[in-house]
């Protein structure tokens, strides 16, 4: 039998720099380049102990595997994950628009 464990990644909760480096796989100066181009934002400025909300969690995993997959430098990693992240809010944003359209039945 193989019991896993599931944690809800949130914008609510938070954990230590240390903490997403373990559970994403992703290597420290990689985190502390997405932190420096604002892909990831910790919830403080002290750089010497950043907190993240849980959600970065997330973020920092998909980095790690394009660095892996694609064989990224640190700049390659940063503009691929900025690029990805504006294609997610440009996502988001069409969702909204298309919700608004009055729909075929509406008329």
């Amino acid at each position: 039998m193989k019991m896993t464990k599931t944690i809800w990644l949130n914008s609510d909760d938070v954990c230590s720099f240390e903490h997403v480096v373990e559970v994403s796989g992703i290597q420290h100066g990689d985190l502390l380049e997405l932190v420096d181009s604002g892909v990831i934002q910790p919830t403080g400025t002290d750089r010497g102990s950043y907190v993240f909300h849980t959600e970065c969690i997330v973020v920092a995993r998909q980095a790690r595997r394009l660095r892996e997959d694609f064989e990224l430098d640190t700049q390659g990693l940063a503009l691929a994950m900025t690029l990805l992240g504006r294609i997610h809010r440009l996502e988001e944003q069409l969702d909204d628009l298309y919700a608004r359209l009055p729909r075929p039945e509406d008329h």
